[in-house]
This record gives C-alpha cells, structure tokens and sequence, in this order.
C-alpha cells in the first residue's frame, strides 16, 4: 500500500488513530447533543408574538448562538477591541450563508432576504434594541476582557435562548451599572463611566 504522508505519519497510521478515538469522539457528540439548545420551529410571521422589535430579516440568535453555538465575538468581532459592539457586516452573514441556504422554507425565505440585499449591496436596516444613553460611556472591550467571552449575557440576557432579542436589563438605569460594580469590587468612581 503506498503511503502518503500526513502531518508526518502514512495514511494507514492515520486511519488506525482516527479509528481508535472513534468512540471517545460518540460520547463527546452525544454529550454535546444533550448539552445543545434545539430552537422551535418559528417563522417571520411568529416574530410578531415575540418580545422585541421585530427585524427586517427574522434572525434567530437561538439557532446562531443557541443551537449552533456560534460565539458572539464571531459575528461582533469588534466587541474585544473597541467600545462599541457593532452590528456584524454583511460580509461575515455571507460568509456562511453563501454555501448555507436553510434547512427549510422558513430559513430558506430568511436567507433569501439576506441575499438579496448583498446581491443589490444595500444595507439590511436592522432596529437597534441596546443602547445608551449619551452623556455614559459603556466600552465593551474592558468589561469583554475583564469578564471573559461570556460576559455579554450580563447585560444582554441569555440571548442563546432568544428566538429575537429583547431588553431584559435596563443599561440605561445606572443602578444596574453600580451594582454590577459593587459586586465585583471594581472602580465605582463617576469618571469610569462619566468622561
């Protein structure tokens, strides 16, 4: 049998390995399994009984971030290094959705709207939910740093959960901002939010 090298080792090596972690690989699907969030089958129409705005494209942050375990940096890339979040580009939804075009009907019209706008390069105008009032400073990329990857939920609610997302906290009530600080013992000084 003629062997091709693969990262250093024959084929026949390869497959023996692969074969060898075959069932620690099922027990870590089937967990993984338990451990995902399955999204209810919704469709734009639905959105209306949801809480929150509705979108002009019916995105699922449950299916996303929920059943898909996509990171919220992943489409918010510049969360960890500005102080605004940002709406993800059109480019990074392409990105998947080029060769993704929906397991069924519902996605599929969903998507469809999504391609449409890249085709004809016209923004999606999406309703901003979160935002702050202007005399407070709130940059994401310290708390993202301080609080790690999932620090969004804090703030923003499980939004893994959220077929379309909602306001669940106040950020606009500095209450919920001082608390937030007290209970980890960080700078409560005005000037850390006021500047």
């Amino acid at each position: 049998m003629r062997k091709l090298p693969v990262a250093g080792i024959g084929i026949a090596a390869l497959i023996g390995l692969l074969a060898s972690t075959r069932p620690a690989r099922a027990q870590q699907s089937q967990k993984q399994e338990a451990d995902s969030i399955v999204a209810p089958r919704l469709s734009a129409a639905d959105s209306a009984t949801l809480e929150g705005p509705r979108q002009p494209i019916f995105f699922r942050h449950d299916i996303h971030a929920g059943q898909y375990k996509i990171q919220c940096q992943y489409c918010h890339y510049s969360v960890g290094v500005a102080s605004e979040p940002g709406i993800p580009s059109m480019q990074t939804c392409m990105g998947c959705h080029l060769a993704i075009g929906g397991s069924d009907s519902t996605h599929r019209a969903e998507i469809k709207k999504l391609r449409d706008a890249w085709r004809e390069q016209r923004p999606v105008e999406w309703v901003r939910i979160h935002s702050l009032a202007k005399h407070a400073h709130f940059p994401h990329m310290r708390h993202v740093k301080a609080m790690g990857p999932n620090a969004c939920g804090t703030c923003h609610g499980d939004v893994a959960r959220m077929p379309q997302v909602y306001r669940v906290n106040n950020v606009n009530n500095m209450g919920f901002c001082i608390s937030c600080h007290v209970e980890r013992k960080v700078n409560r000084d005005c000037t850390a939010c006021h500047y």
